[in-house]
């Protein structure tokens, strides 16, 4: 037994592994190497009977024991009694294994998926394009997509027109055969996909010229997507059963529609709020004023307070984004009111300024200085035009 890998590395578990952790472990490693995922690869079967051995022991709470105290010596003398094959290994449960997770029984007896079975159209992924407010507040859009669906000319059989799939000889319409081979534990029985009907459990001998025995055809169809309001860029809507057809009466896929949102030059989407920025200038920022701002829903006016201050951000509530899920709920809009500075100005412009800058910087003397300093206010807002 000295040759023997050590059964918890050969499951790549810890010795403290629990029953659920080494039997998550068992089917991984079970899926790797069966047989009908590795054919003919000598090195994959016997990695397979490894670890097969190896969850039988760890997975019986006696036999652990005993392993964990006397290692691979504890099953000498036919202790195990067999291998993998051998007493207390329940292969019924590797069939089950296999056909809850992959469709196949892999020839333990357990339940396997049939390929003649009904299954379901495969989903359909497509892309649009959106501009910023079309996102914002819904459209309709409508897209062509190619998809297989039905034959027109045989509804579907893939027989020709008159004639209809017979029931395969070989497998008797299951889809499957079993195959027996000779093995060193003797005779194995393995189920597998029948090679003559390659699983369909069908035989057309007369093919419909349309589909080629097929019963899918390519079409192009056309939809109109409803495009809610509120959607964003990478999101994707969902049009049930407009996908391609199954097969042996499995229902149609899904069509999924993933939107991609063209960004706008004026505002910018985060979350439901949107974002902006306004200039205004340094004599609006002074003195205050009324100025225009945009909107998704249009111009609205706004008052700017005396004395604001560079990058100051103000609130516009309930005109940003509506909420997907409940479109009478809007996110808000978000301005930063940027400062613009002239880079030209006159050079009576200049000297007002340093009119306005020695103002600053001298208390006024008389009521007189007052009315020029009221004046020279007005002088400032008629020559810097908002």
């Amino acid at each position: 037994m000295a040759d023997k890998r050590d059964y918890y590395e050969v499951l790549g578990v810890q010795k403290n592994a629990s029953e659920a952790e080494l039997k998550k472990a068992y089917r991984k490693m079970a899926v790797k190497y069966h047989p009908d995922q590795n054919p003919g690869d000598k090195t994959a079967e016997e990695k397979f009977k490894e670890v097969n051995e190896a969850y039988e022991v760890l997975s019986d709470p006696d036999k652990r024991a005993q392993y964990d105290q006397f290692g691979h010596s504890a099953f000498e003398q036919g202790g195990m009694g067999g291998g993998f094959y051998g007493q207390g290994f329940d292969m019924g449960d590797l069939g089950d294994i296999f056909s809850s997770m992959f469709g196949f029984g892999g020839g333990f007896g357990g339940g396997s998926a049939r390929k003649n079975g009904p299954r379901r159209g495969r989903d359909i992924n497509v892309n649009i394009q959106l501009a910023f407010e079309e996102a914002v507040f819904g459209c309709k859009k409508e897209i062509s997509v190619p998809i297989a669906d039905e034959c027109d000319t045989c509804h579907g059989t893939g027989a020709k027109e008159g004639t209809h799939a017979e029931s395969c000889s070989k497998c008797g319409g299951t889809g499957q055969e079993r195959v027996v081979q000779q093995s060193m534990f003797g005779a194995v029985t393995s189920v597998r996909t029948c090679s003559q009907c390659h699983g369909t459990g069908k035989i057309i001998k007369e093919p419909c010229g349309t589909c080629k025995g097929t019963g899918r055809v390519r079409k192009t169809k056309k939809y109109e997507v409803n495009v809610p309001q509120g959607i964003d860029n990478g999101q994707t809507i969902r049009l049930a059963g407009k996908g391609e057809i199954g097969e042996n009466g499995g229902g149609y896929g899904d069509l999924l529609v993933t939107v991609y949102v063209q960004p706008n030059r004026v505002f910018e989407r985060r979350g439901y709020d949107i974002y902006c920025d306004v200039p205004i200038t340094f004599v609006q920022a002074a003195l205050g004023g009324e100025i225009i701002i945009k909107t998704i829903d249009g111009e609205q006016k706004y008052t700017v307070k005396p004395g604001t201050q560079p990058d100051t951000v103000v609130t516009l509530k309930g005109v940003g984004v509506p909420n997907l899920r409940n479109p009478k709920t809007r996110g808000n809009q978000i301005i930063t009111l940027k400062v613009k500075i002239p880079t030209e100005m006159s050079e009576r412009q200049k000297d007002l300024l340093r009119q306005f800058y020695d103002e600053g910087h001298t208390e006024p003397a008389s009521a007189a200085k007052g009315e020029e300093k009221k004046s020279f206010s007005e002088k400032m807002k008629g020559l810097f035009k908002e």
